[in-house]
């Protein structure tokens, strides 16, 4: 169905609009969240999402994951912190890249550091919780300034801070995932003050949600690919009739 000229025509006027979205739209992720961004591009299977005008920083996001777009109005407001730490950034962003460097350098899959990020902030750079956690790993002041990091909205300090937490967390319960994902939630002494998980809805749900996407990941790269099938043999030449 691919091959119809109606739907490449489709295609290509979705390829332009991406290409031309104005300024200061929302992308509504199908987990409740959503990312501010200035523009918007749409390659194959993913969504770059440009957080800035001069698109110094994007986060590249499955296009299924999300449910609409929606357009945010203009407000003559001051910039926040994390805007304008977020407009500070020096060069491009990429997420992708961030979690493969930081993975390697703290030897975890970047598969669970992503399922992380994404229970975590919904890849918003600029996240921030009722509880005042920040940006793409979520770190807590405190914890941001344990690891050294000082703009906890600099995406790159940000996931390379998160993963070191997160290997940290997982020596200190011996690679136990399901209690180390617990503690990166509710914080390691509600995990020694209930010697495991605690009986918190949202913690549970929480790490249930991290480790159902990670098997999912897990299971996809597992599959075999699809075979392709065979070429259909040319039909023979009529012979030519007799006078």
């Amino acid at each position: 169905m691919k091959h119809l000229l109606q739907l490449a025509l489709c295609s290509a006027l979705l390829a332009l609009t991406a290409l031309s979205s104005s300024a200061a739209d929302s992308a509504i992720l199908r987990n409740g969240f959503s990312i501010r961004h200035q523009r918007r591009e749409i390659m194959g299977s993913i969504t770059r999402l440009y957080i800035d005008g001069d698109q110094s920083s994007f986060v590249d996001i499955p296009t299924a994951e999300i449910d609409h777009f929606e357009s945010i109005p203009e407000a003559p407001t001051p910039h926040t912190e994390p805007e304008r730490a977020a407009a500070a950034t020096p060069h491009a962003f990429d997420l992708t890249q961030a979690v493969k460097d930081a993975s390697g350098t703290y030897r975890l899959d970047p598969d669970l550091v992503t399922s992380v990020i994404r229970a975590e902030s919904g890849f918003n750079v600029r996240a921030v919780s009722p509880k005042g956690a920040q940006g793409l790993m979520q770190l807590m002041p405190q914890t941001a300034s344990q690891l050294g990091v000082r703009n906890a909205f600099d995406p790159q300090a940000n996931v390379e801070a998160g993963t070191r937490y997160l290997r940290e967390l997982l020596e200190r319960y011996n690679f136990d995932l399901v209690k180390a994902l617990a503690a990166y939630n509710a914080g390691p002494q509600r995990i020694d003050q209930y010697n495991g998980v605690p009986p918190y809805y949202e913690t549970r749900a929480y790490v249930a949600r991290i480790v159902r996407d990670f098997n999912k990941k897990k299971l996809a790269a597992t599959k075999p690919p699809t075979p392709k099938p065979p070429a259909p043999k040319p039909s023979p030449l009529p012979l030519p009739l007799g006078r």
